[in-house]
């Protein structure tokens, strides 16, 4: 049995943790013994006052008896709404002692992103994307502790820790197999809230230790009690003491002080007396006590719960409003009486369940304007609208426009560090204060804003409201509507997202806000797989696009659309390429439309560079595609505008015929996608580029894996993938033996697409796999379907598409015939920009041939495209020939 310190009723809480304490001790000597050495996560759980802390303090002991660093920190009932306060508690000690210089280099690249949400580096201007500060302080913390090593953390109370904290556990813990650090964590179960909770079992679910603590037995508790009170203590009067406290460590100590201060004996005769003891130390029995203590003292411990944690005499004294001799009189009570304990940080409550208690004791009134005095005091200290927003959250409205303008302050300093939902829970207590009229709208659409990323349906609801009031300029009131059919086109609500562009339309005049909304307008009707009346709308944007220069964004919006439906349609490339060219200012994107400028939607840029990737300019898709990478992982954006870059550089890479570059790229994107959520539309872009790539490498089983994983089937959702995804998925169910089914697919896919005028072949080549696919049982479809997409490959008019349309016309070919069909397609698929498309056409020309030169050609290719298949089908031929 563990006893701890004779006499040490501190230690107490340790009695029966042998099985937790060795297992604690078995992490810190395997982290100890070799800085290569992975690290770890143990969490305890229990209920309040079973001994988490005091076991979290042991764990200190021993780690810094082996000489490791330990930092900890302590989540707060108080303080669960501030975003990063635990993380904060961690590693700000460290950070806030080095130089600027000194931090820079500690957090390299990351110092920017992690550094306002660490709060070592002011906030910038621009909303921060939560992932890319999440991954900002995984990779600080990772090289913290390669620095450091052997490194503890402490995590107390991880019930209570933020959210944003306790998402960046959750990536964090994913990583200790690799990192020399170990984390234990200590939280009450199901007191977690909201997204916390699943953060919080996701960091549970990683433990190599997870124990639930129990009470102490009636044997533990009499041994405690024998300890504490001396060994004269008799059986019965033990026995009471563990049924008072139902053998609660924390109670048991605090009883057994009682009994101390009271003098009483340990006997029989005196275990009535333990009830009433017991009540002082919680409920209304430790309120009573603390009433007794008098006025000023039940003051400053009201001030004192207000403020939480880490409580600043200083600002304890001011919220309380005493003089300061008066305050450390108080401070000093608090502390005899076990209610307060001091160190050199300042207050903290002896335990949660005190500072619970007394927080909930205060009358309602008094609570609410105590909360507003703090938020003066926060400010008055010099802090930030952020700091003093906890507070501001409790006030009840009364009208006040100063606090909503707070309140807006605070809300967008925390969109600053990467903490959305911090800055909708300001936002939406400034509505019921409410805003002056003039600023109501704003206040909304604001909140819309905040909301974009994380809730498209809480966004709809604001900016719709936001607009049928008075109070946005016009600029204000476009840039809504805009955000309003963005989240309603994420939400599968096209129709609603076209009608709310449209009826802005008819309230403006010509010029750049009306051209803005209509670009919008033709966007989303551009990438929506199900418009009616295709032909139509790409005269109605050639006619509006036709004369544009490009002199502002809205024309080189435009342009960029009119481009990408000239592509999709199959028009000549060169008018593809010089719309693109025009939409561009010195080669590059226009201010405005840069990669992580928020004006213009994402899809605009990605239409951009694949409008050059079909059209032969890969140099320039390459271009656009790795700018798009590095500038989201510089500004640490690594959610789904990282994934989605990734993806579409990856699909660059498998046009070029670097399928092993491709396949990489795109499995990271489907990583990152998969941290932003499951079932998204960007997991069907990158699995339908992946099963593309894995198809040409020859894996198809693996082709087949990603497409069961990711629900590769015809899509639900209305939107244009690109490369087109149903004949993928066609080409896959054929490559698997699925004929029928593939079949079947082409056929739906052939049907869809001619009806919306889409006839580019490199985009969507299903003419090709149908006519293979049926050229024994139907030859004369065969040849009619490869006779309307040949003439249509040269419509469009690039090496590419020419290419491939005279590769599959030798394939349903013999003789002569099919040897010169082959000799063109790798004479223009040589000039093309696309190596496996050359090397297929290089080795299916050397078969046809029996071209021994040809053949080893098409080998060297397929080796250098990472093309196995290929690879195969070549060395297998050449040894026929050879033989």
């Amino acid at each position: 049995m563990t006893q701890g310190r004779p006499g040490g009723t501190s230690w107490a809480p340790l009695w029966e943790r042998d099985v937790e304490l060795a297992a604690v001790t078995q992490a810190v000597e395997e982290l100890c013994a070799d800085s290569t050495s992975g690290g770890g996560l143990l969490a305890f759980s229990g209920e309040a006052g079973i001994g988490k802390t005091a076991l979290l303090a042991e764990v200190r002991r021993i780690a810094e008896a082996h000489s490791a660093t330990v930092w900890s920190a302590r989540g707060g009932e108080a303080v669960t709404s501030v975003p990063f306060n635990v993380v904060r508690q961690l590693l700000q000690p460290e950070l806030v002692s080095l130089s600027t210089e000194a931090a820079r280099e500690y957090l390299g690249d990351w110092y920017d992103i992690a550094g306002p949400a660490l709060g070592i580096v002011e906030p910038g201007g621009r909303q921060a994307d939560p992932q890319g500060v999440c991954d900002g302080l995984v990779a600080a913390v990772s090289r913290l502790a390669q620095l450091e090593w052997p490194l503890v953390l402490l995590i107390d109370d991880a019930h209570w820790a933020d959210q944003e904290t306790l998402h960046w556990l959750a990536a964090f813990a994913r990583r200790l197999d690799e990192l020399p650090v170990l984390v234990v964590i200590a939280h009450r179960p199901g007191e977690a809230k909201e997204g916390g909770a699943r953060h919080l079992a996701s960091v549970t679910g990683m433990a190599r230790t997870f124990t639930a603590l129990r009470a102490l037995t009636p044997d533990a508790a009499a041994g405690l009690t024998r300890a504490t009170l001396g060994e004269h203590a008799d059986a019965p009067f033990c026995r009471e003491v563990w049924a008072v406290t139902g053998g609660n460590p924390y109670e048991s100590v605090e009883l057994l002080a009682k009994v101390q201060d009271s003098e009483l004996e340990p006997v029989e005769s005196s275990a009535d007396a333990l009830r009433a003891l017991n009540r002082t130390a919680k409920g209304h029995g430790l309120i009573a006590r603390l009433e007794d203590l008098g006025t000023d003292v039940t003051r400053f411990a009201w001030a004192a719960a207000v403020l939480g944690t880490s409580i600043s005499l200083d600002m304890a004294t001011r919220l309380a409003g005493m003089p300061r001799d008066t305050a450390e009189a108080c401070a000093e009570r608090l502390c005899t009486a076990r209610i307060l304990i001091r160190d050199a940080e300042g207050l903290e409550f002896v335990h949660p369940q005190i500072a619970s208690t007394i927080y909930r004791s205060i009358p309602g009134a008094t609570r609410t304007a105590l909360h507003g005095v703090a938020a003066a005091v926060v400010t008055h200290d010099g802090r930030s609208a952020a700091e003093a927003s906890r507070h501001l959250l409790e006030v009840h409205p009364e009208d006040d426009p100063e606090l909503v303008e707070q309140l807006r302050r605070a809300a967008a300093e925390h969109l600053a560090v990467g903490a959305p939902d911090a800055a909708r829970r300001c936002l939406e207590r400034a509505l019921k204060e409410p805003p002056l009229p003039e600023i109501h709208a704003r206040v909304l659409y604001e909140l819309g804003c905040a909301t974009l990323l994380t809730s498209p349906v809480t966004t709809i609801r604001h900016l719709r409201e936001a607009l049928s009031m008075r109070g946005l300029d016009q600029e204000l009131r476009v840039d809504a509507v805009c955000r309003l059919s963005q989240a309603l086109v994420h939400n599968d609500q096209l129709e609603e997202g076209l009608r709310a562009i449209d009826e802005e339309v008819e309230r403006l005049d010509e010029g750049p806000a009306r051209l803005r909304l209509q670009a919008v307008h033709y966007m989303w009707e551009g990438i929506h797989a199900g418009e009616e009346d295709s032909p139509g709308r790409s005269r109605q944007l050639a006619a509006l696009a036709g004369p544009l220069s490009g002199r502002d964004n809205s024309e080189r919006a435009l342009l960029i659309l009119r481009a990408f439906d000239a592509m999709t349609r199959g028009e000549n490339a060169e008018l593809v390429v010089e719309l693109c060219d025009r939409a561009l200012v010195n080669g590059r994107l226009a201010p405005g439309l840069g990669w992580t400028d928020t004006e213009w939607s994402f899809e605009l840029r990605l239409m951009l560079g694949g409008s050059y990737a079909f059209a032969d300019r890969l140099d320039r898709a390459e271009s656009l595609f790795t700018e798009a990478v590095r500038a989201y992982e510089t500004a640490g954006w690594s959610g789904g505008h990282l994934a989605l870059s990734h993806a579409f550089l990856g699909y660059v890479y498998r046009r070029r015929g670097r399928l092993i570059d491709a396949e990489r790229s795109l499995r990271e994107s489907l990583r990152l996608a998969d941290r932003v959520g499951q079932g998204l539309p960007m997991h069907w872009e990158a699995a339908s580029m992946l099963v593309d790539t894995l198809l040409a490498r020859g894996h198809i089983d693996e082709a087949g894996a990603i497409a069961d994983r990711y629900g590769f089937a015809p899509p639900s959702a209305s939107t244009i993938y690109v490369p087109d995804a149903p004949c993928v998925r066609g080409r896959l169910l054929l490559a698997l033996g699925n004929t029928s089914e593939g079949l079947a697919e082409l056929e739906s896919t052939a049907k869809a697409l001619t009806a919306r005028d889409q006839y580019n072949t490199v985009l969507a080549p299903w003419a090709y796999d149908l006519a293979r696919a049926l050229a024994h049982e139907d030859p004369e479809r065969a040849a009619r379907l490869v006779a309307d997409a040949r003439m249509q490959a040269e419509r469009f008019g690039t090496d590419t598409a020419i290419g491939e349309a005279l590769r599959c016309a030798a394939a349903l070919e013999t003789g002569a015939r099919s040897v010169a069909l082959y000799r063109q397609a790798a004479t223009y698929l040589e000039a093309s920009p696309c190596a496996y498309e050359h090397a297929v056409a290089r080795v299916e020309y050397g078969i046809a041939a029996d071209s021994v030169p040809d053949l080893e050609r098409g080998l060297a290719l397929a080796v250098s495209c990472g093309a196995d298949g290929l690879v195969a089908q070549a060395r297998g031929r050449l040894s026929l020939v050879r033989g």
